[in-house]
């Protein structure tokens, strides 16, 4: 069973090698379900390491809905990462109804050529994971990353084996969300070829609590993007003016 790694930094990626994983999924902010990393991280990961690497390409969180400016970032990074010799890419878009964007994932698809191609957990906010399935299949995704839409993997293990069996095996479901020591074995036992999971501990570097915090949990809104608002800046202009 291939394991792949979720590393958020440097320090986790050579972790991920060190421990004996296969890949690594590489990534920034898991707490928002990770975004395109840096590109000063993945040429010090690729330069350093050994083990395969797949890059994340999500522009910004929120939502998995994209513009066409953002669409044109995402494949400005994927040919980037094609340059720089990154093995694999995890990415994806759906609709504004949470259906798969086909036409995005295939812009996504064709940028990605000569690399593999994960769709990621957006497919877990998708209103029909079966129909989606099917999409995906007929666009020849090799892989689809999913929780089986539940909190964790462990917890939607029902609907994961539903679409292996439903995928023929023409397209890999990689389960992900929440695999641990205590329950990766049920994954192994039902047949799944990979697994994906973070392998997560949290460290306490501060000394001391500081005193205001970086976190804000007004962008933490699930669905929500927060932009930048023209009105308002010009309305700030002519005030300091």
């Amino acid at each position: 069973m291939i394991v792949e790694i979720c590393a958020n930094s440097f320090e986790s990626a050579k972790a991920a090698q060190e421990g004996g994983a296969d890949r690594i999924e590489l990534c920034s902010e898991l707490s928002v379900g990770g975004i395109t990393p840096s590109f000063g991280l993945i040429e010090e990961v690729l330069s350093k390491l050994t083990i395969p690497i797949y890059v994340l390409i999500r522009p910004r969180s929120g939502n998995f809905t994209y513009s066409e400016s953002e669409m044109d970032v995402m494949l400005k990074d994927i040919r980037q990462c094609r340059k720089m010799g990154v093995s694999g890419i995890v990415s994806g878009a759906l609709t504004s109804e949470n259906d798969i964007d086909i036409e995005i994932t295939k812009h996504l698809l064709v940028a990605s050529k000569e690399m593999d191609f994960t769709f990621h957990r957006a497919f877990d906010w998708t209103r029909d994971p079966k129909k989606s399935l099917k999409l995906l299949q007929q666009i020849e995704v090799k892989r689809i990353l999913t929780s089986g839409q539940q909190p964790t993997a462990f917890q939607g293990l029902k609907l994961l084996k539903e679409l292996q069996l439903l995928s023929d095996r023409t397209i890999e479901i990689m389960p992900g969300g929440g695999i641990n020591l205590e329950n990766v074995m049920a994954f192994k036992d039902a047949n799944f070829s990979s697994v994906h999971l973070s392998a997560t501990v949290k460290k306490q570097l501060l000394s001391e609590a500081p005193k205001v915090s970086m976190h804000s949990l007004a962008f933490f809104e699930e669905g929500v993007v927060a932009t930048s608002d023209k009105e308002i800046i010009q309305k700030m202009r002519i005030l300091i003016s």
